[in-house]
């Protein structure tokens, strides 16, 4: 489902990510020569039918992807090592394109920013648990996961996609009640940059209104500075007025959205990036 590339010769490298449920191919990191990089992910997105390529790239080559098409969509804050990454987008098929929702996510930002921030966020109650989570609970993660999501963009209903990403330095954070997890969110963390993406966010319906995301990210974003990382970034669902609420009142920065970004819920959906640095904590 989700293949990770190394391209290269005596002129470039480039690190991809071919993503056929999402039908598309992530650039995300390149050093050499920049036009070969371009050239060889393009012939990479026309090999596997791909209807979008997604980059992150440095400043001073913005011009030459905007040369072949790419538009940019966010910035990356700090994301190489302090310098921002810029993501630049290519549509490949009118229908990709087509983003029909697009000034309703505008009001549902908008309306967002305009709300203080709110320093109480709560008392917590004893009967739910919040902890990190471990291998022992990867079946509960993927019935939570299978539950909330009809569709989701990485296999989190299935255990032993839970396990190996796990395993491969993924944290999770969960909320437990009565033996059941009703809440969890994750952190990717990318050592050589230094930073992490908050990602895999979930609560069951029944308990959306308790702030449990609030706590959960809190947690995840002190685990992460206990690892020396500092730099956050997340994609939410730019439909999700509770999820980019979240975001803002943790005190991250709207920096764009990716349009027909992935398959999440019943369809393909628009992505708010939201940014969090050392400066902005």
């Amino acid at each position: 489902m989700v293949q990770l590339k190394e391209l290269a010769n005596e002129r470039f490298s480039a690190s991809i990510c071919i993503d056929s449920f999402n039908e598309r191919i992530r650039l995300d990191d390149y050093s050499g020569r920049v036009r070969d990089v371009i050239q060889s992910v393009l012939q990479e997105a026309a090999d596997c039918k791909a209807s979008k390529v997604i980059v992150k790239v440095r400043r001073e080559h913005m011009p030459l992807f905007l040369e072949k098409g790419f538009r940019l969509e966010g910035v990356f804050s700090h994301y190489f090592l302090g310098s921002d990454a810029y993501g630049m987008s290519l549509f490949l098929t009118e229908s990709r394109m087509n983003s029909p929702y697009w000034l309703k996510e505008d009001e549902i930002v908008a309306s967002i920013q305009e709300k203080p921030l709110k320093k109480d966020q709560g008392t917590w109650q004893d009967e739910y648990v919040m902890r990190k989570a471990d291998t022992q609970d990867i079946h509960k993660l993927a019935k939570l996961y299978d539950t909330v999501f009809e569709t989701y963009p990485t296999p989190m209903n299935e255990p032993d996609y839970i396990q190996k990403v796990m395993e491969e330095g993924t944290v999770f954070y969960a909320v437990e009640h009565d033996g059941h997890i009703v809440s969890a969110a994750s952190a990717e963390i990318n050592d050589p940059y230094g930073h992490a993406e908050l990602t895999d966010c979930a609560t069951l319906p029944a308990y959306r209104k308790l702030g449990f995301m609030h706590h959960l990210i809190l947690a995840l974003e002190k685990e992460l500075q206990s690892m020396h990382i500092y730099v956050f970034y997340s994609l939410a669902r730019a439909l999700s007025y509770g999820m980019n609420q979240v975001f803002y009142q943790l005190g991250y920065t709207y920096t764009g959205r990716f349009q027909n970004n992935c398959y999440i819920f019943d369809k393909i959906e628009d992505m708010n990036l939201w940014v969090k640095t050392p400066n902005e904590s």
